[in-house]
């Protein structure tokens, strides 16, 4: 997407970031979560895709020591399959690589076969499995990581 923008997350984003979240899963951070960790969490970056003025997509990580620890992303409905979640997560890998973060780690739901194609084009692999998870339905959840980025 060449009119596609991604811009550190800020307070103004936190209600944008809140609707997305809502739309993409069964169970969401709430906006005081999200508001938390934009504004009072040293260890959470987080960014915000715009197309067209609007935000239509989010991703935050824990930065500690020199892990990173992606904890959510997300793309409105709307505007899905059109490589903005690749965008985000290149951004973030860009970002975590200026904070001499070296390995990066998240959970991805066991049916959530469209994200891990994602994070698998990014060379992250499968190390382990969460057992029950998830806590609306208690899917596993794969654990994955790189170790070289």
């Amino acid at each position: 997407m060449n009119d596609l923008l991604i811009l550190k997350a800020s307070s103004k984003h936190i209600n944008d970031i809140f609707k997305i979240s809502c739309l993409s899963f069964p169970t969401s951070w709430s906006k005081e979560s999200i508001n938390n960790e934009i504004i009072h969490n040293p260890k959470a970056k987080y960014l915000v895709a715009f197309k067209n003025n609007l935000v239509i997509g989010y991703i935050g990580t824990w930065i500690i020591l020199d892990e990173a620890h992606i904890t959510n992303i997300a793309v409105h409905p709307e505007y899905r399959n059109l490589k903005v979640g690749s965008a985000l997560l290149d951004s973030l890998i860009n970002l975590c690589k200026n904070n001499d973060v070296k390995h990066m780690t998240l959970e991805v739901r066991s049916s959530n076969i469209y994200a891990q194609k994602l994070y698998k084009k990014f060379n992250f692999i499968e190390e382990g499995i969460r057992k029950n998870y998830y806590s609306d339905n208690y899917e596993d959840a794969l654990i994955m990581w790189n170790h070289n980025i």
